[in-house]
């Protein structure tokens, strides 16, 4: 394994495009620390620890959302336009032809797959502000309430570009890959939080086991 892992590192092509991939898991992991202005996060953290539902959202954005950071989002929007569009395809004889019509097809479907992620990216963002996260907002005022969502659905968006980026000049599928690293660095927290919990009889061992 280390030996094969050796050998591609010493092919330029792959040595770029692992670093390219590194970088940019490297930017989105600081967006998920950087805070979305107007937001009390503690309040979003209590919610999420007491509702099942929000704490599996939360695992796939990789804490983004219980910090309500940056890319609180995730890359959520572009994967259901992903599946709302291989759907319609189906559907749609026009949309199935486009989508066998060769690499321009292809195109046309992708443009279409990233103005339905960006609807769904505003329609998702106006929902959590003003349904979710409500009572956590600092200000009831128009202007934060809108920096709020326009901050979300940007942030969301630089995220679905990036997984493009990392499909076209990274390793493997940029979103696969994005929801992957969000999943994987709970890991760390999510043990610390377990062996606490069974230290101080909140849970017992054999139920952490």
């Amino acid at each position: 394994m280390l030996s094969k892992i050796k050998q591609s590192w010493k092919v330029k092509d792959v040595r770029r495009r692992i670093l390219y991939t590194l970088m940019m898991i490297l930017i989105f992991r600081i967006g998920t620390t950087i805070p979305v202005p107007g937001v009390d996060t503690s309040i979003i953290s209590k919610l999420v620890s007491g509702n099942s539902l929000l704490a599996l959202y939360n695992m796939f954005t990789g804490g983004a959302f219980s910090n309500f950071t940056l890319f609180a989002l995730g890359i959520g929007p572009y994967i259901t336009a992903s599946i709302i569009l291989q759907l319609l395809t189906i559907g749609f004889e026009s949309l199935d032809e486009l989508q066998k019509s060769g690499e321009e097809g292809k195109k046309k479907i992708n443009k279409y797959t990233k103005y339905t992620a960006l609807v769904l990216a505003i329609i998702q963002a106006v929902g959590i502000t003003l349904g979710v996260i409500k009572s956590a907002l600092t200000s009831d005022s128009i202007f934060s309430i809108a920096t709020v969502i326009m901050t979300l659905v940007s942030a969301s968006m630089i995220l679905m570009w990036m997984g493009d980026r990392i499909t076209e000049k990274g390793l493997g599928n940029g979103s696969s890959i994005i929801i992957f690293v969000g999943i994987i660095s709970r890991i760390p927290s999510d043990i610390i939080g377990t062996v606490s919990d069974v230290q101080g009889g909140k849970l017992a061992l054999w139920a952490a086991i």
